[in-house]
Order: structure tokens, then C-alpha cells, then sequence
């Protein structure tokens, strides 16, 4: 008797925000994957043999390879045929720009909120960062969780999946300045995917190669 195929294998980094979200949506979606927690500074032959740019996730399929978070997620959310309608309410137009924005605009702010050592010779302070991120990115998302409790409605969607790992990061710079920001809708919307239990399933500590097929649902 043939055995079954094996998972489909991620390879990942537990703290990278792409990774993140590419594990939660599959997860979300209850697909079956094998998870490899990789080491930044030793990254697998395999991995680079794969996808030589060497930046996480990185989906092994039998058929083809998918080194692009959002593609990982379209499909893990159209794999399972899409039952809460988490990949179809992210396909707005409001939300892929916000996704566009994030990936562009915001990841660029977050890098020298994070190392503004690293871009010293911009001349921009971490404090003329967090304004322009305010401006252009936070206060837009507050904007909108204000109307609804997540970006995909009154439920949330990939969209949401794809952004709080972003923000999760801008917060944790300094968790003292974030807390004293009037954006109540994006702190609470912020502390829920913290507290879910996707999250927390997300974050788990695996082996390499550790089959990772259970879902947890998040759910409002």
C-alpha cells in the first residue's frame, strides 16, 4: 500500500512578519503543512535550492515552490475552498491597497523604527518616523476599525492576517509610546490577535519539519 504524500513544507522564522502571516493563514485555513523553523544565520541548502533570494516563508509543493507570503496565503485560503470567505472579503479594493501600503510604505517606516542606527545617514529621527507612520498608515487603519471591528468587516479577513504582524512590530519598538497613542480601535483590534489563540498556535516552537496540520480558528 503507497503511503500518503507528505504536508507540503514551510519553511519559516517564527519573529519574521511575513512568515507569520503565511503560517497563520495556513493554519486558519486548516491545511496540513510541516513547519521548518530556520536559522537566519545558517539557512538550509535546501531552502536556497529552492528559492536562492533566502527570505522566509517558503512553501515547498509537489508541483511548484511559493516564496511570497500573500502567495502562500491565496493559496492555503483558495486550497480549502475559502469557507469563512477570509481570501474573498481581502480582494476589495480598500484592502489590497492597505495591503500595498503595508508592504511598501509601512514596512520601509518600520525598518528604521526599528534600526534607525541602520539609517543614520537619512538624517530622519525615529520620531519623524512614528509621525509619518501615524499619518499614513495608523491613523488610516484606526480610521477604519472605528466603522468596523476588523479590515475584512464584522469579520475578519487575510487582510487582517497580513497587517497585524507589522503592526505588532511597530508596537513593540516601544510599547510606552504606542500605549499613549489616541488610537483606542487599533490598540484593541492589536490586543485580540495577540490574545487569539492563532496567534498562540502560530508561535509555538517546532522542530524541523514538525507536522503542524491542526487549525485554530480565530473566531469573534
Amino acid at each position: 500500500m503507497t503511503p500518503p504524500p507528505a504536508p507540503p513544507l514551510l519553511y519559516s522564522y517564527r519573529r519574521c512578519p511575513y512568515a507569520m502571516r503565511a503560517r497563520m493563514a495556513l493554519l486558519q485555513s486548516g491545511v496540513a503543512f510541516r513547519a521548518f523553523e530556520i536559522s537566519l544565520r545558517d539557512k538550509p541548502a535546501e531552502m536556497l535550492a529552492l528559492s536562492p533570494k533566502g527570505t522566509v516563508p517558503v512553501l515547498q509543493l509537489p508541483d511548484r515552490v511559493i516564496d511570497e507570503s500573500w502567495e502562500v496565503m491565496r493559496w492555503a485560503f483558495e486550497g480549502s475552498g475559502d469557507p469563512g470567505g477570509w481570501w474573498q472579503r481581502a480582494q476589495s479594493a480598500e484592502n489590497l491597497a492597505r495591503l500595498q501600503r503595508n508592504d511598501g510604505e509601512f514596512k520601509r517606516l518600520l525598518d528604521r523604527h526599528k534600526y534607525p542606527e541602520r539609517f543614520a545617514s537619512e538624517g530622519g529621527s525615529r520620531e519623524a518616523v512614528r509621525a509619518q507612520a501615524l499619518s499614513s498608515v495608523l491613523m488610516p487603519l484606526e480610521a477604519q476599525l472605528q466603522r468596523t471591528p476588523h479590515l475584512g468587516g464584522a469579520a475578519p479577513c487575510a487582510t487582517d492576517l497580513a497587517i497585524f504582524p507589522f503592526v505588532r512590530q511597530f508596537a513593540m519598538v516601544d510599547p510606552a509610546w504606542w500605549a499613549a497613542q489616541s488610537l483606542p480601535a487599533l490598540q484593541a483590534w492589536l490586543s485580540s490577535w495577540l490574545g487569539s489563540a492563532l496567534f498562540t498556535t502560530c508561535m509555538l516552537k517546532v522542530r524541523a519539519h514538525t507536522a503542524t496540520a491542526a487549525s485554530t480558528a480565530h473566531n469573534e
